[in-house]
Parts: structure tokens; C-alpha cells; sequence
């Protein structure tokens, strides 16, 4: 089994501060350690797709934590954007630009994109992974509740799709559902069995 053999082979490290994709590969069985990456997730998006951008952003991240790696680590980095009408909307700085963003959300269709790389002392692999999201119409009062209720601030476009604004506002997925999340499940995982 994958999860087995990648856990025999390799000392996984998730160079992540997210809980959520914490929570996915503790899901998923692996066993891993935490190093927050120091990268500074700034790129400047008019110069690449947004799916080149968050590919881009994720290998920067293990370039910041590959050189105190041993041998047989594995890193696992991550980035997540979202896409709406051609405008890219990562972590909102304050409620007013989280409260803007969730407006272009409502009544629309955006995409969610995650780049990952995994990166040993002997390959790299990085890719993206899309997924089509559309909500409901949100309402200012529901704007504002979910802002005074929940956490935005570190969520790219304002919302978790786990937490009320998703649960009650999503009218369609298409895609991985993970992928929203912060990590593109089920495609890490066939791109963890080029690593065995």
C-alpha cells in the first residue's frame, strides 16, 4: 500500500503552517513532521498563469526548506489561489478586502488552484490542481456573520469551503473538493508513487 511504503521509505516533512492540510495528510495516514517554510508567497502573478504561479510558489517553499533536509526526506509544499473573473484573490489583509472579495464570489463561478511539489534529495516533482467552485447569492448580512464568526484572514479568497460560507453557500463543485481545501488529495497521492 502507498501510504505504507511511503511511510517505511521516507521521513516526510510538510512545509506548511496550514491546519487544513495538516488535517488531509493526517487523513490520509501519513506520518510527517511540520517546518514552516519562510518563503515570502509575494510573486508577481501578471507574469505567469495563476497555475504556474502557485507551482511556482510551492517549489520556492522547498527551496527554502531543502537545505536542512537529510537524504531521506521527503518535503511536501503547498500553494492555494483563487481565480475570479481573470483576478487573482490570495489571503485577504483586513475584514473590508476579505468583505470584497466574498461579494465577487457571490452569485459566481471562481477556480480554486493549489500547486504542490514533493521534493527528495533525488527527484522534484510540482504540479496543479483546479477546481471549479459557484456559489449562491451572499447577502451583506451573511457577509458580514460569517466574517464576525469565522477566521479569513488566512484563507485565500476569505472563505474555508469546510465552514459555514461553504456548507451553506456552495452551489456546485467540480473538481477535487480537497483541492479547495489546501491540497489536492487523491492527486498527491499518484504523484507520491513516482517516489517509490
Amino acid at each position: 500500500m502507498l501510504i505504507k511504503k511511503i511511510n517505511s521509505k521516507y521521513s516526510i516533512i510538510l512545509a506548511s503552517n496550514s491546519p487544513r492540510r495538516r488535517e488531509i495528510l493526517k487523513k490520509l495516514g501519513f506520518n510527517f513532521n511540520v517546518r514552516v517554510s519562510n518563503y515570502d508567497e509575494n510573486i508577481n502573478f501578471k507574469k505567469y498563469s495563476a497555475a504556474q504561479a502557485v507551482k511556482i510558489i510551492a517549489e520556492k517553499k522547498s527551496f527554502d526548506i531543502e537545505q536542512k533536509i537529510s537524504s531521506n526526506d521527503l518535503i511536501i509544499t503547498a500553494d492555494t489561489t483563487v481565480l475570479v473573473n481573470d483576478k487573482i484573490l490570495n489571503k485577504p489583509q483586513n475584514k473590508k478586502e476579505a468583505k470584497e472579495m466574498i461579494y465577487e464570489l457571490s452569485n459566481n463561478t471562481h477556480k480554486v488552484l493549489t500547486g504542490v511539489c514533493i521534493r527528495s534529495s533525488k527527484k522534484k516533482i510540482c504540479f496543479s490542481s483546479t477546481t471549479k467552485v459557484d456559489f449562491f447569492e451572499i447577502n451583506s448580512s451573511e457577509i458580514d456573520y460569517y466574517l464576525n464568526n469565522f477566521t479569513f484572514k488566512d484563507k485565500a479568497g476569505s472563505y474555508a469551503i469546510q465552514e459555514w460560507l461553504g456548507i451553506f453557500k456552495v452551489r456546485k463543485i467540480e473538481g477535487c473538493f480537497f483541492n479547495v481545501v489546501g491540497m489536492p488529495a487523491s492527486k498527491l497521492c499518484n504523484k507520491l508513487n513516482l517516489f517509490l
